[in-house]
């Protein structure tokens, strides 16, 4: 266990934080440092045809140890970490032994991880952790996938006495910023179907996502010296805020469960004369997914109508879709996942994503691609941490899956 441990600990050296705001693929330098990095790790342990081209996708191969024809599964992470947090200089700490009570991440910062605020903490007691050190993220979304992807094919190689079919490993750029599989090669992946190994707590599988769109929106003002803008100003920060409140004020991220969809404002900034909002609106339903955009439409046009043509413009992309619509039509996918996470001793949990992976998109472009756990909690922040119990459980998932397919 301590190796799979290590390899964990060395991947998070590598700062592979998205950016957003750059257009390039990958966004950051960091993911082809990182890339790189994993490409000489494949060879050396065996994959001889690893590689990585030039948008940062990292693809390899285990070649099959039986003649009979069995489907080419794939094995697929991210490599880039959130932007929500920095990823730079991350020093994971190894709590051991978890006794139940609040872990001290950073004393000087007074920053605690305690079962008061995450009582998740409580099922791991007993158990070995990996924490950060309260100033940055830990990385486990996704190098934890990565790293339980890479210790399995490692496993295999070192023991071909094992029967596999061909086996493909792909390593994606810029899932947390939704581009993960903008440039991605299905053909050339040449799997059948597919596991995204991006999931959260111990034995969680998943393979229904939101329907998810983005709304981008531009109000734009009037200014006028205060002192004398009776009826001539129009407040571009009045509006937005109008707007908002035109939403149903319950069906937001910090009120909704289970498959309860939301409008997420994620980003305000502006003035009197122009404001910016950026909402994401997510549903599990398809019909409720069109409703929700249709009634971002019908405010704008509401306002529009009120204060003038061109005062609310709106821009509103789509950006995956509930993957269940894919992968019901192939559900023994998804059913050799749940009798893998039960043949290594876990409880299968099978909640909806509130969110996407990689997974969703490749499903909709001809990959099946269910989710599968990798054991960590609270990513994208520096409450973040990893079981290695977890950790090490997932890679046991995935040699399972690859021992069931040859015996379907």
């Amino acid at each position: 266990m301590e190796k799979i441990v290590q390899r964990f600990m060395d991947y998070t050296k590598f700062d592979t934080t998205s950016d957003a705001e750059n257009a390039a693929c990958p966004s950051s330098k960091g993911q082809l440092a990182f890339g790189e990095y994993l490409v000489k790790q494949l060879k050396e342990i065996g994959l001889s045809d690893a590689g990585m081209d030039g948008n940062g996708y990292v693809m390899a191969t285990l070649p099959a140890t039986i003649d009979e024809k069995v489907p080419v599964i794939g094995f697929i992470a991210h490599l880039d970490t959130s932007p929500d947090m920095s990823g730079a200089d991350v020093k994971p700490q190894v709590v051991r032994n978890y006794d139940g009570r609040p872990i001290v991440l950073n004393a000087g910062e007074n920053i605690v991880l305690s079962p008061d605020d995450f009582p998740e903490l409580t099922r791991y007691i007993g158990q070995d952790l990996i924490t950060t050190d309260g100033t940055t993220l830990l990385g486990a979304d996704d190098k934890a996938g990565i790293c339980a992807i890479v210790t399995a094919m490692e496993y295999l190689v070192r023991h071909p006495e094992i029967p596999h079919g061909t086996i493909k490993v792909g390593f994606t750029p810029d899932e947390e910023i939704g581009r993960g599989a903008d440039l991605f090669d299905v053909a050339r992946f040449g799997a059948d179907f597919a596991y995204t190994i991006d999931g959260s707590g111990i034995g969680e599988l998943e393979y229904e996502t939101f329907n998810a769109a983005q709304a981008k929106i531009t109000v734009r003002g009037r200014n006028v010296h205060p002192g004398q803008a009776k009826n001539k100003m129009k407040n571009a920060l009045h509006i937005a805020m109008e707007l908002h409140a035109l939403l149903p004020p319950a069906e937001t991220p910090g009120h909704t469960e289970g498959y309860e969809g939301f409008y997420h404002l994620n980003k305000l900034a502006g003035d009197v004369e122009e404001t910016k909002m950026t909402y994401i609106i997510r549903d599990h339903d398809r019909a409720i997914f069109t409703a929700r955009k249709d009634r971002m439409e019908k405010i704008a046009a509401y306002l529009n109508d009120k204060y003038g043509p061109g005062t609310v413009l709106l821009d509103m992309k789509d950006q995956y879709y509930n993957m269940r619509e894919k992968l019901e039509p192939v559900m023994h996918i998804v059913d050799m996942a749940r009798q893998a996470i039960s043949e290594v001793g876990l409880t299968p949990k099978m909640p909806p994503i509130r969110g996407g992976t990689d997974g969703a998109r490749l499903s909709f472009m001809g990959l099946p691609c269910p989710n599968v756990f990798y054991g960590g909690h609270n990513a994208h922040g520096k409450y973040e941490f990893l079981p290695i119990h977890s950790l090490q459980k997932s890679m046991e998932v995935i040699l399972k899956i690859i021992e069931i397919n040859c015996h379907r």
